[in-house]
């Protein structure tokens, strides 16, 4: 049979639920699909392929998933550090009334997706401001994002679309890009509690479900921000999402930090999932989400990296370390181990975003989206388990190749469907303030 892609000779790492590793392995992919994943020798006999990457001494594993960012904050990365989240937000929203547009978004995202191609990232939910030019964007590149409308009521909307006519224009943008697809699903940014009342966050969700999307929003990231919903509203804020009828397995929360044992109760009896970011959390001072506690109540948790003002950079690996070592501080080196870790930045977070069934895994049937990891280097021999190779050994840097729906994006750290000179050549830093030079 001819295909086009056979991956072949390196260790296969599935990711799926028996977590099953093929040595001397392959992958075969067809029309963006997976159609076979088995030993080389058997693959390499049983097809032809149009295009092959040869892995030997390699770890061919599902791309990483990304299941909370902002990608086109990359326009003010470096330009809020060391402060309270509050802190940030203050300084991040009045810079963004100033200097986002189309332009600068797209240029923004160009290079966010530049740098998640290089860290095996091949896909994303993004929650921002112009989400059509980032679409565009990633789209142009053949990256996986997971976008749509975003709701906050502030007094100065950075894309200038006052909130009495965003219910319009979300359900025109919902309508336009019609029902789910193996892998791609209608997405509603519902920004928080804090910054949409409770009427206005149940017409969000009531949209978002109209059209089975999912809906995304940053829930309990700090105590503080816990501290403002409940004077404001008299509930925390997950409590408030529950007592409106709003959790769902249909929702997605970011960061989950300050939770309550009745609240994590809530989320395991919904099915409502969380978007882990343990390197911003700790960065902006809001603590460690409870992440045993949520995975020992059955709670489905993704990995993000936030944005790259907060985090800094878009590295799911940096992510996937961190959260298999801060959850150990408490004196549990089981806390959360290193297949966990792997399984949120991969399949976890496909069932996250409640595209388990084709992301996430290397498995027959699934969306062709893995990465290469190269094992020629120091720091990874020798590689005994994958898992810990992967959560304790590997960088970003080491991955050679990235795939995404069967079409080779990077190869050989090469990329090849986006201009990576143009897209650093974009961007000119004055002292002053970050601008943006359109490509």
């Amino acid at each position: 049979m001819n295909i086009d892609l056979l991956v072949h000779g390196g260790d296969v790492l599935t990711v799926d639920d028996a977590g099953t590793v093929v040595p001397d392995g392959a992958v075969a992919v067809h029309e963006g699909e997976i159609v076979a994943v088995g030993p080389a020798e058997e693959l390499c006999t049983r097809f032809t392929a149009n295009e092959s990457i040869d892995t030997a001494g390699c770890l061919v594993l599902p791309g990483l998933v990304n299941t909370h960012t902002h990608l086109a904050m990359t326009l003010l990365r470096g330009r809020a550090d060391d402060v309270t989240l509050q802190g940030f937000l203050e300084r991040v929203l009045r810079w963004e009334a100033e200097l986002l547009s189309p332009e600068n978004v797209t240029a923004a995202v160009r290079l966010a997706v530049a740098e998640s191609v290089r860290a095996g990232v091949t896909s994303a939910l993004d929650m921002y401001w112009f989400h059509e030019a980032a679409e565009r964007a990633a789209r142009e590149a053949g990256w996986r994002l997971h976008t749509g409308p975003t709701f906050m009521d502030v007094p100065e909307p950075a894309d200038g679309i006052a909130y009495e006519d965003r219910l319009a224009w979300a359900r025109r943008d919902l309508e336009a890009r019609g029902p789910a697809r193996p892998g791609h699903r209608p997405v509603l940014f519902a920004h928080s509690a804090y910054t949409l009342s409770p009427g206005q966050l149940t017409e969000a969700f009531a949209l978002a479900r109209e059209f089975g999307a999912l809906v995304h929003i940053h829930a309990a990231e700090n105590a503080t921000e816990v501290a403002t919903v409940e004077v404001r509203y008299g509930k925390r804020p997950v409590e408030l999402l529950d007592s409106l009828g709003l959790l769902g397995p249909d929702v997605l929360l970011a960061h989950a930090v300050d939770l309550t044992g009745p609240e994590i109760a809530a989320l395991a009896r919904t099915g409502t999932a969380v978007a882990h970011c343990p390197v911003s959390n700790l960065k902006l001072g809001c603590g460690i989400a409870p992440v045993p506690r949520l995975l020992s109540a059955g709670v489905t948790v993704g990995l993000g990296t936030d944005g790259a003002v907060s985090s800094n950079t878009l590295d799911v690996l940096g992510a996937v370390r961190q959260a298999a070592l801060v959850h150990k501080a408490g004196g549990d080196p089981t806390a959360v181990g290193a297949e966990q870790a792997v399984r949120m930045a991969t399949l976890e977070g496909a069932r996250a975003l409640g595209l388990g069934e084709h992301l996430g895994s290397l498995e027959a049937g699934k969306r062709a989206d893995l990465i290469v990891l190269d094992l020629a280097a120091p720091h990874l021999r020798p590689a005994h388990d994958p898992w810990s190779t992967l959560a304790y050994a590997a960088h970003a840097a080491d991955v050679r190749d990235t795939v995404v729906d069967g079409r080779v994006l990077m190869r050989d750290r090469r990329l090849t469907t986006l201009d990576e000179r143009a897209a650093l050549d974009a961007f000119a830093l004055s002292p002053e303030q970050p601008q943006v030079v359109p490509a």
